[in-house]
């Protein structure tokens, strides 16, 4: 089975997660993670931002696919709508480079990397550092694109047991 290079995001206004994997739905291994951190900047230079710096990791990393959270309804409607103008910028980076874009339900990813799908934070970041052999991190925008990237190599593998994602 071939390896595939994953690129998992995990979009918000003020930071977004990113992390490189490479996977064949079995084993992986981690190549690069880390935070786009725009908190400091007005919103449309926030957005811009958060474009550049995922068309940036696309171009450096050349994934196989970029993979998000997909949407989910939030109690805060402002909240919902920066975080929803944050991914557009992330859909908008991947479809300028041409990477085929996937989504997959927040309970899925977590089901995916944990057997719960509703984990909490910490669990999930424990089980992503245990499954792609590395050091617990501190931030969590970081593990939760770890984990999106890690949930499309399960099931985007051959013969892998699929579940609805929407």
């Amino acid at each position: 089975m071939s390896w595939r290079r994953i690129l998992g995001l995990d979009p918000g206004s003020r930071t977004s997660g990113y992390a490189v994997i490479e996977g064949d739905g079995h084993s992986h291994r981690f190549i690069a993670g880390g935070v786009i951190d725009v908190a400091k900047l007005a919103l449309p230079e926030r957005l811009g931002s958060i474009f550049t710096a995922v068309s940036e990791r696309i171009a450096q990393y050349k994934p196989d696919a970029v993979v998000v959270e997909g949407v989910f309804m939030s109690k805060n409607v402002r909240s919902a709508l920066m975080l929803g103008q944050a991914r557009g910028a992330v859909v908008c980076a991947a479809m300028n480079a041409g990477v085929p874009l996937y989504e997959y339900a927040a309970k899925s990813i977590k089901k995916s990397v944990t057997g719960n799908g509703n984990a909490d934070k910490k669990q999930v970041c424990y089980m992503v550092c245990r499954l792609l052999q590395i050091a617990e991190r501190d931030h969590t925008d970081e593990t939760d694109a770890m984990a999106i990237a890690l949930c499309h190599s399960f099931y985007a593998a051959p013969n892998a047991r699929r579940e609805s994602v929407r």
